[in-house]
């Protein structure tokens, strides 16, 4: 699969397997589905556009009999991951050539809103892509129909996609996802320790990931189990380090 040379790379783990799907189980299945309709994805930030956007490419990736794309060109890669979050350091043309990708996924679209030159782009590699046939997946922290678009034939094409909202998890879905997530890298997170970070950190998923990263990596230096003495030390450590 393809991504940019911008500092933004794919995430191993970032996998339809890793993902605990809560309400969105209509979402997944039409992500993992081979329908050439536009898709519009979008929802809170945290609440997991950009893992399942990832999924995708590493799916097509898995999916695809061709031999492994270089990176090269997004001409005949499986899949192409294209962020409009990160600063713009590329100019609009970028994208020309993401077109060619079987599956393209951007994210972030929302982020360029008001900008004539990238609505141009996006205007343009939707239309290419539509007569490729290409696959297109794009990801905002709104629908389609709210951004500031200053071009309207851009924002008629966007409202033309197949609109998903992805929704947040309750309590009980941060815990199976906490738990699926510790699964993924061979730990063992009994259910009450879950309960136990949820009730005393943030309760984001970004964040709750990222204290399990930090949790996952104390455990491999003291060589223990994650009990609720031994987090309970760990983040209390954390903090001092911190402070």
């Amino acid at each position: 699969m393809k991504q940019l040379a911008l500092g933004v790379k794919l995430r191993a783990d970032a996998v339809f397997e890793s993902f605990w799907p809560g309400p969105n189980g209509e979402i997944i299945a039409a992500l993992r589905t081979s329908s050439t309709v536009p898709l519009w994805l979008w929802g809170a930030g945290g609440s997991g556009k950009t893992h399942l956007l990832q999924a995708v490419c590493a799916a097509a990736g898995n999916a695809s009999s061709g031999a492994p794309d270089d990176g090269s060109s997004a001409a005949g890669s499986p899949a192409a991951y294209f962020p409009l979050a990160v600063p713009r350091a590329l100019p609009p043309e970028a994208l020309a050539g993401f077109e060619r990708a079987r599956v393209l996924c951007v994210d972030d679209v929302d982020a360029v809103a008001g900008d004539l030159a990238w609505e141009s782009a996006l205007f343009r590699l939707f239309n290419e892509a539509s007569e490729l046939r290409t696959r297109l997946i794009f990801a905002a922290a709104v629908p389609p129909r709210q951004p500031d678009w200053r071009l309207g034939d851009w924002g008629s094409r966007a409202a033309a996609c197949a609109v998903y909202q992805l929704r947040e998890l309750d309590d009980d879905g941060r815990v199976e996802a906490l738990r699926l997530r510790a699964a993924q890298r061979g730990l063992q997170l009994p259910y009450e320790t879950s309960e136990y970070l949820l009730k005393r950190m943030p309760r984001d998923m970004r964040s709750l990931f990222a204290i399990l990263d930090q949790l996952d990596e104390a455990s491999l230096v003291a060589q223990r189990r994650l009990t609720i003495p031994f987090i309970r030390d760990a983040l209390e450590k954390h903090a001092k380090t911190k402070s």
